[in-house]
């Protein structure tokens, strides 16, 4: 059986300068699924890029080939060099893989424990992976696996309970920052789906004016008009800046959308009045520069984490009991798997057993000239019940748990002791 392997690298590994050189988009997330399909050490492909992680999820008859195959292949896609990234990859084999998929999909390994975006972004690669047809029996089975264990622990903890997300993160820094977010204008930049939660966020908080600017205009109007704000257009951004106390950046531009000698006119104007960006998106939009502006503060996604680490402590307890959930589905999982083996073996054991009767009953009828068509049926469906009710101890002990822990042994006597060809 191929083994099951997970390469990646993410928040805890990688900080965001490595991480963002790293990030697939939609379209080149769809070219390296087929890439990688292609490659003849990988049988099965699914790839994760979010702003915290990218991680190659695979089944691969040798590892050491798939494990060097896909290093190679992040290496010259991305244009990143190998050492660049080498010493931040995680690599995690069967149940270590599985385990940790798991704990992705509950949102026990997210920088904010609990957060629900993270079942949505992986149920979305996924499909991705599925409609290119880069999966298969393994991935396909675990993938559903791992969305219903993510529904278990949200459902049996309190893992969920008041979550929280990057972007509530974000309103709570600002929170810090001004002290009340009431009446404070909004500049959100870029129209995803992180921008739309911190826009409930901060509608729940009062904010005042919120303007919506997305290179795409419609997007922005449709987004603007949801939520009772004002799009403007990409080329109104300078403007708007003399009037927002908060700018959110979440768009998907691969460059700087702001950079400092955009900023500094701008607080002219404002008479230095303080203006808070917000960067949640991966690779950056906003220059890490900016924050020597007097008055300008620049916190990016990696700044978050001191925000989410204050609230994260309650959920920790309530993690205790989803990883116990993990471990009991990963030791499920990994018999599923084991019981992949055994299918083979049973349907040697059974041709044989067929293969034998039908040569006994070829030569018994043979000598009996009066046997009627009619009756070679009927002792055709003997043989059939016969072989079903010999077999169906053997069968229902080796795909059953009281054969899980020596199942290899098991399969061992079994081929030997009826000689069945591996």
């Amino acid at each position: 059986m191929s083994n099951i392997l997970l390469i990646g690298l993410n928040h805890k590994t990688a900080p965001v300068e490595i991480r963002e050189c790293l990030a697939f988009s939609g379209d080149e997330t769809t070219d390296a699924l087929d890439t990688l399909r292609q490659h003849s050490a990988i049988t099965e492909v699914i790839l994760f890029s979010t702003c915290n992680r990218v991680e190659v999820l695979l089944t691969a008859p040798d590892k050491d080939r798939a494990l060097e195959a896909t290093k190679q292949f992040l290496s010259q896609y991305k244009g990143v060099a190998h050492e660049k990234f080498e010493d931040v990859l995680y690599v995690y084999e069967d149940d270590e893989a599985v385990r940790h998929l798991f704990r992705v999909t509950s949102s026990l390994d997210s920088m904010m424990v609990g957060e629900p975006q993270i079942l949505g972004q992986v149920k979305d690669a996924y499909q991705v992976a599925a409609r290119k047809q880069t999966t298969g029996v393994v991935l396909n089975r675990l993938l559903h696996r791992s969305f219903f264990v993510a529904k278990r622990i949200r459902t049996e903890t309190g893992i969920g309970d008041h979550a929280v997300s990057i972007s509530y993160a974000a309103i709570e820094l600002g929170r810090k920052i001004f002290g009340t977010l009431e009446r404070k204008k909004v500049l959100l930049i870029g129209a995803g789906e992180m921008a739309e939660l911190a826009v409930e966020h901060l509608i729940r908080n009062r904010v005042g004016d919120i303007f919506v600017a997305n290179r795409t205009f419609e997007r922005g109007v449709e987004l603007a008009g949801r939520f009772q704000g004002t799009p403007i257009r990409f080329e109104e951004i300078a403007d708007f800046l003399k009037q927002a106390d908060i700018i959110i950046s979440s768009t998907g531009a691969t460059e700087f959308v702001l950079r400092p000698d955009a900023i500094k006119p701008v607080m002219r104007s404002r008479r230095n009045r303080p203006l808070f960006f917000i960067d949640i998106a991966v690779p950056r939009d906003i220059d890490p520069a900016i924050n020597r502006i007097s008055n300008v503060y620049v916190y990016d996604i990696d700044d978050l984490k001191s925000v989410i680490d204050e609230n994260i402590q309650d959920r920790n307890k309530e993690a205790i009991k989803g990883e116990r959930i993990v471990d009991e589905a990963v030791i499920r999982f990994r018999q599923w798997c084991d019981s992949l083996s055994v299918v083979p073996t049973i349907v040697a054991l059974r041709n044989k057993m067929d293969a034998i009767a039908d040569k006994e009953i070829k030569r018994t009828l043979q000598s009996m000239s009066h046997v009627t068509e009619k009756d070679r049926k009927a002792v055709q469906r003997m043989k059939t019940a016969l072989i079903n009710k010999l077999l169906h101890d053997p069968t229902i002990f080796l795909k059953g748990e009281g054969s899980q822990d020596n199942l290899s042994l098991y399969l061992d006597v079994t081929r030997k002791l009826f000689k069945i060809e591996n």
